[in-house]
């Protein structure tokens, strides 16, 4: 599974499937280090092996290209150790073939420096979305958090923290590694805010079964409806913790213009 935007996926029907047919899950926390499921376990940590990344965008970012898996199989966590190191082991005898997947001492630095701040960093980014949220809901752009139908009291679907509350431990339900709202007229929107300067970015234009890579399998537009509707909604804005409160309005200010113009 992957938690996307900085969220837990659904993780109890995912083990329970994986269980029933003897599968291993592998989790893909690249974007949501530190976020905790319902039940207070943190994304990562609940499958047989968790990936999280370090490129320089997200939440615990280093200063180039870098990750981590992590697991509570010991077999799994030899065979991980022996893959990052060309699959060798003792040195220059492969076993297995591998690739050089270590993490280099700098970008440890790096991320031994900026550690301590994560979770005041996630807080900060959820105060960033309560204000977005609370804002696009002033503007009567949308009827509240997680819409997924548009109409005219739901111009802008807007994302839903679904695990909060489940949990007095669970503080981190959300970390927001991408605030993504919906919209209709999502390429012109875009190019609008782009012109208005504020950042944006589409995560993501295409999905899997329309990627060329893929066109072996032959799928086509429409076979996955829903997923191809999300790519062509999906916007997201900025909500890095050093955000202003007045840079959030007049982020919402300007969609609220271009929609009502």
């Amino acid at each position: 599974p992957v938690h996307l935007y900085g969220q837990s996926c659904e993780m109890d029907e995912i083990v329970s499937i994986a269980k029933e047919h003897k599968l291993k899950i592998i989790e893909d926390a690249a974007q949501a280090i530190g976020t905790q499921y319902k039940d207070g376990r943190c994304a990562g940590t609940i499958g047989d092996i968790g990936c999280f990344s370090f490129f320089p965008s997200k939440n615990l970012g280093c200063y180039g290209d870098g990750g981590l898996t992590v697991t509570n199989n010991p077999e799994l966590a030899e065979r991980l150790k022996i893959m990052r190191v060309h699959g060798g082991k003792p040195k220059y005898y492969h076993k297995v073939i591998g690739g050089n997947f270590r993490l280099d001492a700098l970008q440890a630095a790096v991320l031994n420096v900026k550690l301590p701040y994560l979770n005041s960093w996630s807080a900060q980014r959820r105060k960033n979305a309560e204000l977005y949220n609370k804002l696009f809901i002033e503007t009567g752009l949308t009827a509240g958090v997680g819409g997924t139908e548009f109409n005219d009291e739901n111009k802008v679907l807007l994302p839903k923290a679904v695990y909060r509350g489940f949990s007095e431990t669970a503080n981190n339900y959300h970390i927001y590694n991408q605030y993504t709202i919906r919209v209709q007229q999502r390429d012109e929107l875009r190019k609008y805010l782009s012109e208005k300067e504020i950042g944006n970015e589409i995560y993501y234009p295409v999905p899997f079964h329309l990627q060329e890579c893929f066109s072996n399998l032959n799928y086509k537009q429409g076979d996955f409806p829903n997923a191809e509707e999300a790519c062509a909604t999906s916007l997201a804005l900025p909500i890095f913790p050093e955000l202003k409160e007045e840079q959030i309005k007049y982020v919402v200010d300007t969609i609220r213009d271009f929609i009502n113009k």
